[in-house]
């Protein structure tokens, strides 16, 4: 990873769900949950380059998405936005590995290191809340990945507190098949009554994942996977999906049954990191 003063290059981390439990909803629609962000120190490799175009330009060949669309393209706009300072620019290159609709956070990451990134690159001096804040109205895990810690997550997944985890070892297995977030909450089957629980309750070990059940129904090649990977351990679905990860003993156990995984899956081995390689870097 390296910065100076004009540009930046470094690892834009993935996350997983260690749980999701869905608390409540509300009258807007969005629900009421609690969730453990586990950080990985592994994700898209991101470069950025300040200037004075006044121009926002995005180099992302793996997403065949307009640039407009892209949430890190939102995030330097909602960031110059907030600012008077209408010449600045930045040309932002994504290399993605994180895969889309896979429950790892690619997009909201991406997101969150644009705005960390473009805040030190313009001077702007903006603390990491605002930040949060203008990550926030466009995605609800960006204040995570802007805050740059493993976290304890209440509300919409706004309300934070950072968390120290242990640094474990995942294989992390995305099956043939992509979930959109939205068609998982707005599933008449889910569950939306779980009650809350303690941060305490959790490290004892006493959670689950409320989307897992609809998930399965719904997508049988991740149960497909998810029960594969139950030969190994205890597998656990990452936030709405269609990842699938499971905690190993160290990478060379993860590599191994990585080289196994059915056809047409991916698989990933990642470590958990307490602080984001962004956050990390920018200091």
């Amino acid at each position: 990873m390296t910065a100076n003063e004009t540009a930046f290059e470094g690892v834009s981390p993935a996350k997983l769900n260690l749980f999701l439990h869905i608390t409540g909803q509300r009258s807007d629609g969005y629900h009421h949950l609690q969730t453990v962000f586990q950080l990985l120190d592994w994700g898209d490799d991101i470069r950025i380059r300040a200037n004075q175009s006044a121009k926002i330009t995005l180099t992302c060949p793996k997403i065949p998405l307009a640039p407009e669309r892209n949430l890190a393209v939102k995030a330097a706009l909602a960031l110059r936005a907030h600012t008077d300072k209408l010449d600045l620019g930045a040309h932002i290159e994504i290399d993605k590995h994180i895969p889309d609709g896979a429950g790892l956070g690619g997009g909201s990451s991406n997101a969150a290191s644009v705005l960390l990134v473009l805040n030190k690159l313009w001077k702007l001096d903006l603390t990491a809340d605002t930040l949060a804040e203008i990550g926030r109205e466009l995605g609800a895990d960006i204040p995570v990945f802007v805050h740059g810690h493993s976290a304890w997550a209440e509300g919409i997944g706004e309300h934070l507190t950072p968390i120290n985890l242990p640094e474990k070892i995942f294989l992390i297995v995305k099956p043939k098949v992509s979930i959109a977030t939205a068609e998982i909450f707005q599933t008449k089957e889910l569950t939306r009554d779980t009650p809350a629980i303690t941060i305490a309750t959790f490290f004892e070990g006493r959670y689950r994942n409320d989307c897992e059940s609809v998930v399965f129904q719904k997508f049988p090649e991740v149960k497909a996977v998810a029960e594969w990977l139950g030969q190994y351990g205890t597998p656990r679905l990452t936030g709405t999906g269609s990842c699938v990860f499971l905690e190993c003993q160290s990478r060379a156990r993860a590599a191994k049954i990585a080289q196994q995984v059915p056809a047409g899956s991916r698989a990933f081995v990642a470590q958990g990191v307490n602080q984001s390689p962004i956050v990390t870097a920018l200091k």
